[in-house]
C-alpha cells in the first residue's frame, strides 16, 4: 500500500504593496466572506548557513499564528506543488508583475460622479 501524502500549496496574495508567496499544507474558502483560509504554514530549517531575511520576516510575522485569513481580492494565484519552496516577500514592481493586473471595479459608486459634486 502507497501512503498517500498531504498535499501543498503555493500561495501568492498582495499585502501592503507586496507580494508574500507562501506554502501551507491546508488552504481552504472561509466561513468569513470572501477570505481564503491558510493554516500550517511550512517554514524551513535554520540549519543553512546563508539566512534569507524575507523569509525570516515571514517567520516573525506569522508566527504563533495557527492560521491566517487572506482577502479573497488579495490572491494572485494558488498552486498546489510537489515539495515546498522558500517562503518569500517579493516587491510589487513592473518586472514581478508580470501579466497580472487587478479585477476592475469602479472607484465611485454607481449615480456618483466626481463632475457631479459641485456645491451650486
Amino acid at each position: 500500500m502507497t501512503k498517500l501524502k498531504k498535499p501543498i500549496y503555493r500561495i501568492q496574495f498582495y499585502n501592503q504593496g507586496e507580494i508574500y508567496e507562501l506554502y501551507a499544507r491546508n488552504i481552504c474558502q472561509s466561513s468569513m466572506l470572501a477570505f481564503i483560509e491558510i493554516e500550517n504554514i511550512i517554514f524551513g530549517e535554520r540549519t543553512q548557513l546563508l539566512v534569507d531575511p524575507s523569509e525570516e520576516k515571514l517567520k516573525s510575522e506569522f508566527a504563533g499564528v495557527n492560521r491566517t485569513y487572506v482577502p479573497l481580492q488579495a490572491i494572485i494565484r494558488i498552486d498546489e506543488v510537489e515539495k515546498e519552496g522558500k517562503n518569500k516577500i517579493l516587491e510589487k514592481s513592473s518586472k514581478t508583475q508580470g501579466n497580472i493586473s487587478h479585477f476592475p471595479y469602479p472607484s465611485t459608486p454607481p449615480g456618483k460622479h466626481p463632475e457631479n459634486n459641485n456645491p451650486d
